[in-house]
Formats: structure tokens, C-alpha cells, sequence
């Protein structure tokens, strides 16, 4: 098998350098004109590098989200999970609902539920690094783009990136009056407005402040006549709003960034039993807009938070940028986990539990970081970047567990501290046709976990603290060789780094375990380019890595718990790519998808299976009953992924009439570390549909279809107690109007 596999990667590798080979043979396209400058309109500019650059230019696997592409997979006001399989190798996935996304790329992520989860994939948004799951659900709007970095960033982006960084930017205050309103309503008086304005105030200063208001009605019935549970659930009101305002004076330029969110709702809708015994597909009987709960059903989040970005050009020299940064949320979820208001053994059938688990609780995360840099101009075709970078957080919570009377019986109290700091420096010179990049980062990190108060039938005397630090070299290193203006090839090498983690959860037997720091080495190659009138872009890449102590997360089994363990090493390699194309006049394509292989090796590494007896496991026992990981795919990791877009329009009056249709798919994914033919989720494939009329000064006026098959899957589930599962966002119709100005 491992020469099979070589064989694939060495194929792989040798495929993109064929490629790349005849793309050289190829006539140049204006191969002696000037490279556009990074403010051309017609060109992709990203800041994977944390300057301006094309993308084109750019040695990192990077997809951007912008425009009325983000506009209209959004239609239907989901979370920032909308993103999931937009890009190659991107998968987002929540048992939280709106309020605790966990991301994956190239299959690298944590499937941990506790608000203490360590994640691979740093989500960076304006400039700021955030660290706790529920604060990276802040909402997406008003944005200049969303960047997806594949691959390990762990040079130039400050916090836990060596799966890769998600970058989201909103569209800052400019020197013209600008703005627009949108609005969208559809099944389930789903509502999706948004609105922006900004412009000059004074000489030098700006601003721009804009909102977004999502809701849907509740549209699950709960037939259950006993217990808690509200009578209708999955309805929500999320409320956010974000005020910039903008100073500049000569070489100095200041941005105060104020923003805040407000969202009330009911929690992740567990469905007990609606997976047929060995099969991964609906029990008999399933109905989406059904459920029968009993336990208490409640999710509030209060998020704010502010940053200020000051910059200074010193001339001849370079840019000092300066970023302080203040998150805070509080979070107050409650949910009944079983999914059941029956209890029998074996808990088999819709509606039925082996037990019922009803928790919850109040998570307060407070986050603070400081990041110095300064960006040297270009000095005979050499530029550098180097400084400093510090985080600190205070993560408070608490687990509430209920009795079947409502009444609390264990209330698990958690203080935590987080502290990282970092310095760094990156250089690039270019000579010719050849630039070569390399960077280097120092990062220590040190976290002290405190458990407390009353839980149920814990493994560890209460109270109790837990310690964990560690430190990390990271570096990274590449080469982009110019083909011609249009056309480049490049290779990266790079490690990345995840700081030791502490999983804290002791209710049910559970003690404080702690997982060794994690360590990523990756090489990929790829090639990109566009033609000379900008009508079809397109990049390719071969990737492989190996992530050496994988901290993994074992979840559920005989109880509601989990504790932290490192796999010896998991390996990932696949391709990715991008196309966008415009073959006739008016019909604009995008293509992208990715192959990811991934595989855990530690022949020693066993976790308990499903705690109710009612899966068919997959995997072989060892003499304890505990499932062999070895060889097994990552979590929430398919195999491949796709995309595409297709937009055209065709001229009426002094506009347009205009189809916009889009398609996402993931392939089979694992739910949990072992498996089984329960917990193998399906391939999923979702479609959308926009068709509106559009004129020439910005008004326009459509009917839109979300998820247009209504096609229904599982896409997570909960194994401790039963059968039970989660499903993805059911079809929604409806009609949007928007202005802009």
C-alpha cells in the first residue's frame, strides 16, 4: 500500500511539472509587457503574504470569495458555515448551530465540542487573530473578500494556522459616498438584510458603518408532550452591526474598528434514532420538520469586540503597522443532547434514547492581542517583514446538567488562561523571473486550566488545575519562477505549529487530559495564470503533508465526554484547482475542486466505540473492545470536494436579465475518530438558483432557490447514547431586492 501511494504522489508531482513544462513551450502572452500594477481593477489582489499582491504571484494555495458570488450563496442568510466545500479542501461544520463553527481544510481540523477547543484552522478576521470557536462565528457581511490560505501559514498569521488561515476582510471607509441596502424574505419568513454606508466626513477622515439582520421563523414541530423542550425550534433573529472610521494624514493612517452581534435562538436540533441500524441512511419514519424533545432548548450569544490598525511609511525605509485587538462574547446554550423523550434499552427507533442527557451552560471568552510589524520597501529587489506578536485569553464556563425535573444537578465551573507570544521575519528577493521567499517564527504558548464545583460522578477529585506550555520553530520557504506575465510555477515548503492543548471536561467519569503540541511539515507545487484579457484564470497544485503528534479529540463512546490524545502521525496529499472562465461574451464559469487523502498512522492508538451498542463498527477491536484508528481518515475529511458557478445575462433596456446558479459537493465523510456504517456520512451535493433583472445603476430585483433539490442529509452525529444525528439546512425559496449607490 505505502508504495501505491508513493507511486500516486510521485505521479502527482510529476503531472504538474508536465504541465508546467509545456505551459513554458507555449507562445508568451505579452510576455514583455509590464505586470499590471496591484490596483488593476481586472486582476484577483490578495494578502496572503500580508501585502497587496496578485494572486497570480502569490506561492500559496489561496481561493477568494467575493462579489456577487458571496452575495448569492448567501441568499438565504445562513452562518459562516456557507463557506463549506465553496473552495477547494474547505469543509465548516457546527453541533452548535450558528454559534461554534469548526473548520477543516485539506481534512486537517477538531472535532471538539468544549468552548477550551484547539483548532488547526486560524480564522483571521480584519487582521485579528481569533482563538475560540464561538467568536469566529461572527457573521459574514459587508465584506471585500473572504481568502481561503491552503496549508500551513504559520510565519506571518499569529495563531494556530498549520491546516491554513480563513481570511475575512470588510470593505473599509473610502473618500467617495458609497453604500447599498439589500433585502431578501423566503420559506420560513426567512428574512436576509443587509445595508452599508460610508464616506468623507473631513479632510483625511472617513468612515462606514454597516448591519445585518437574519431571521427564520421556528419550523420544527416538537411532538414530545412531556419535559422542556420548546414546542417549535430552528428559528433564530441574528442581529450584528460594525462601524469603521478612518483617519489619514500623510504618512499616517488610523482605523478604529467597533462591531457587535446580538443573536437569540434555539440550539442545534438533535433528531434521536433517525439513523437506520447499519445503514447511514433515515430511519423509517423520519420527518425533517419533526422532532421529539423533552430536555431545555435555549442559545443566546452577546458578542462585541474592537481593533485599531495605525500604520507609518517611513520613506525610503518601509511601513510600521501596529494591531491591537479586544474580543468578548457571552454565550448561554442549553440543549437536549440525547434527542429523545423515550428511554429504553436499545435505544432503537425515532424519538428513542438509552438515557437522557440535557446540558449546558454560560461560556465567557475574552481575548486580547498585539501585533507590531514593519514592512520593509524594495530595495534592489529584496523586501522583508518582521515583529512581534502577543495573545492572552480568559475563557470562563460552566457545564450545567439537568434531572428529567428541569432541576440542576451538576454545575462544573471553569477558569482558563491562554497566553501565546510570537516574533517573526520573512525576506524575498527577486531576481529576473525568479523570486525566492523565506520566513521564520518563534512561538511560545502557555495555558492553565482550573476545574471546580459539582459534577456528576467525575474521574478526579474537584477542584483541580491543569498546566501546559510549550514552544515552536515554524518556518517556511518557496520559489515562483515567471513563465511569462500571465504564467507562474512555484514550490513551498513550510511547518506549522499547534500549541499543547488541555481538554477539561470531568462530568461522567471524565479528567483532565492534555494533548502534546502538534507539529506540520508540508510541500506542495502548482502552478498559475491567466490569459492576457483576463478572460480565464486558473491555478493547479499537488500538495503533501505530515502532521507528527496530531492532537485528535475522542468524543462520546460509553459516555458524554471526551478526552485529548496524539496520534503518532496522520499524512494528507491530494491536488486542488481553481478555473474561471469567461468562453462567450456574458457567461462568466468558475470551477474549482480538490482530492484529499488523508490517513492516521499509529498502530497503537484504540478509542471506545459507541457507547449504546447499536452501531455496526467497521474498524478491528483490540483485546479491550477499543476501535484501531490505524489507517483510518481524518474526521469531517472527504475525500473530494467540488464547485462551480455559472452566470448569464442577457441585455434588456438599460439593464440586464441574468441566471446565477451554483454547486457545492462534498464526498463521504467519517463523523467520529473510528468507524462505522452509522456514522459514515452520505456525499452530499447542494445547488442554488438566482434569476433577476438588473440595471444599469444598481437596482436589482430577484427570485432565488437555496439547497434547490431540497436534498437532505446527516451531517453529524452523537454516539454516546443512540442513534442520533444532525441534518443540513432545508431548501429555501424566495425573492431579494437590492440598491446600491
Amino acid at each position: 500500500m505505502t508504495s501505491v501511494r508513493s507511486a500516486f504522489r510521485a505521479r502527482l508531482f510529476c503531472g504538474i511539472a508536465a504541465l508546467s513544462v509545456s505551459l513554458s513551450a507555449a507562445p508568451a502572452l505579452a510576455a514583455d509587457a509590464e505586470a499590471p500594477a496591484a490596483d488593476d481593477a481586472s486582476d484577483i489582489i490578495v494578502t496572503a503574504t500580508r501585502r497587496a499582491e496578485r494572486a497570480v504571484d502569490v506561492p500559496v494555495a489561496v481561493s477568494v470569495l467575493s462579489g456577487e458570488k458571496l452575495d448569492v450563496i448567501n441568499s438565504s442568510g445562513l452562518d459562516v458555515r456557507v463557506l463549506s466545500a465553496r473552495t477547494p479542501s474547505l469543509l465548516v461544520e457546527s453541533s452548535f448551530g450558528r454559534t461554534f463553527p469548526r473548520f477543516y481544510i485539506r481534512g486537517l481540523g477538531n472535532t471538539d465540542f468544549d468552548p477550551n477547543a484547539a483548532q488547526p484552522v486560524s480564522v483571521v478576521y480584519d487582521d485579528v487573530a481569533l482563538e475560540n470557536p464561538m467568536l469566529k462565528s461572527f457573521p459574514i457581511f459587508d465584506l471585500a473578500n473572504v481568502q481561503v490560505l491552503r496549508g500551513p501559514q504559520g510565519t506571518l498569521f499569529g495563531r494556530n494556522t498549520p491546516a491554513g488561515v480563513v481570511k475575512l476582510d470588510s470593505a473599509r471607509p473610502t473618500d467617495s459616498f458609497t453604500g447599498y441596502g439589500t433585502a431578501s424574505w423566503g420559506t420560513y419568513n426567512t428574512v436576509n438584510a443587509e445595508a452599508a454606508v460610508g464616506g468623507p466626513i473631513a479632510e483625511g477622515l472617513s468612515f462606514r458603518v454597516s448591519g445585518l439582520l437574519q431571521r427564520r421563523d421556528d419550523w420544527v414541530d416538537n411532538d414530545s408532550t412531556t419535559g422542556f423542550a420548546d414546542k417549535k425550534l430552528e428559528g433564530y433573529r441574528d442581529l450584528a452591526g460594525r462601524f469603521q472610521l478612518a483617519y489619514t494624514s500623510g504618512d499616517f493612517n488610523a482605523l478604529v474598528n467597533v462591531h457587535g452581534r446580538d443573536l437569540n435562538g434555539t440550539p442545534r436540533v438533535f433528531r434521536a434514532g433517525i439513523i437506520a441500524q447499519g445503514s447511514n441512511h433515515f430511519a423509517p419514519g423520519f420527518d425533517k420538520d419533526h422532532v421529539s424533545l423533552d430536555g431545555i432548548t435555549d442559545q443566546s450569544l452577546k458578542q462585541w469586540g474592537t481593533n485599531l490598525h495605525l500604520d507609518y511609511h517611513f520613506e525610503g525605509l518601509g511601513t510600521l503597522y501596529s494591531i491591537t485587538a479586544y474580543e468578548r462574547a457571552k454565550v448561554d446554550s442549553t440543549g437536549d443532547i440525547d434527542g429523545g423523550n423515550t428511554y429504553t434499552f436499545p435505544p432503537l427507533g425515532l424519538g428513542v434514547a438509552l438515557f437522557p442527557s440535557n446540558t449546558g451552560g454560560v461560556t465567557k471568552p475574552r481575548e486580547f492581542s498585539q501585533e507590531l510589524r514593519f514592512a520593509t520597501e524594495d530595495m534592489g529587489g529584496f523586501r522583508a517583514q518582521f515583529g512581534g506578536y502577543y495573545f492572552h485569553q480568559k475563557l470562563s464556563y460552566n457545564e450545567l446538567s439537568y434531572t428529567t425535573t428541569a432541576a440542576i444537578d451538576g454545575d462544573v465551573i471553569h477558569e482558563n488562561r491562554n497566553e501565546n507570544y510570537g516574533l517573526f521575519a520573512s525576506g524575498e528577493y527577486k531576481v529576473d523571473a525568479l523570486t525566492l521567499r523565506a520566513g521564520v517564527r518563534y512561538s511560545h504558548d502557555k495555558r492553565k486550566d482550573f476545574v471546580g464545583g459539582l459534577a456528576i460522578a467525575p474521574g478526579v477529585t474537584l477542584p483541580v488545575t491543569t498546566r501546559a506550555k510549550d514552544d515552536n520553530v515554524s518556518w517556511d520557504a518557496s520559489a515562483t519562477y515567471a513563465l511569462n506575465d500571465q504564467v507562474n510555477i512555484y514550490t513551498r515548503f513550510a511547518t506549522g505549529y499547534l500549541g499543547p492543548a488541555i481538554q477539561d471536561r470531568v462530568n461522567f467519569g471524565g479528567v483532565p487530559t492534555v494533548a502534546d503540541k502538534q507539529t506540520t511539515i508540508s510541500g506542495e507545487a502548482g502552478i498559475k495564470g491567466q490569459s492576457a484579457d483576463r478572460t480565464l484564470r486558473f491555478d493547479l497544485t499537488g500538495y503533501w503533508y505530515r502532521t507528527k503528534d496530531l492532537q485528535l479529540t475522542a468524543v462520546g463512546g460509553a459516555v458524554n465526554t471526551a478526552r485529548l490524545i496524539n496520534a503518532k502521525k496522520a499524512v494528507g496529499y491530494g491536488f486542488e484547482m481553481n478555473v474561471e472562465a469567461e468562453p462567450v461574451e456574458r457567461l462568466i464559469f468558475t470551477a474549482g475542486g480538490s482530492y484529499n487523502f488523508t490517513e492516521i498512522r499509529d498502530g497503537d492508538l484504540a478509542v471506545a466505540p459507541c457507547g449504546s451498542g447499536v452501531c455496526t463498527v467497521t474498524d478491528p477491536l483490540n483485546a479491550a473492545g477499543l476501535a484501531i484508528l490505524d489507517g483510518n481518515d481524518l474526521p469531517q475529511a472527504p475525500r473530494y470536494i467540488a464547485n462551480a458557478t455559472a452566470r448569464y445575462s442577457v441585455p434588456v433596456g438599460s439593464g440586464e436579465v441574468f441566471a446565477y446558479t451554483d454547486w457545492a459537493y462534498r464526498s463521504r465523510i467519517n463523523y467520529f475518530l473510528y468507524t462505522a456504517k452509522e456514522f459514515r456520512g452520505r456525499a452530499s451535493p447542494e445547488g442554488g438558483l438566482k434569476i433577476g433583472y438588473k440595471t444599469a445603476n444598481d437596482f436589482e430585483i430577484a427570485g432565488f432557490v437555496r439547497n434547490i433539490t431540497n436534498q437532505i442529509r446527516i451531517v453529524s452525529a452523537i454516539d454516546f447514547n443512540n442513534l442520533t444525528g444532525m441534518i443540513n439546512e432545508p431548501r429555501i425559496i424566495g425573492a431579494s431586492i437590492r440598491k446600491g449607490f
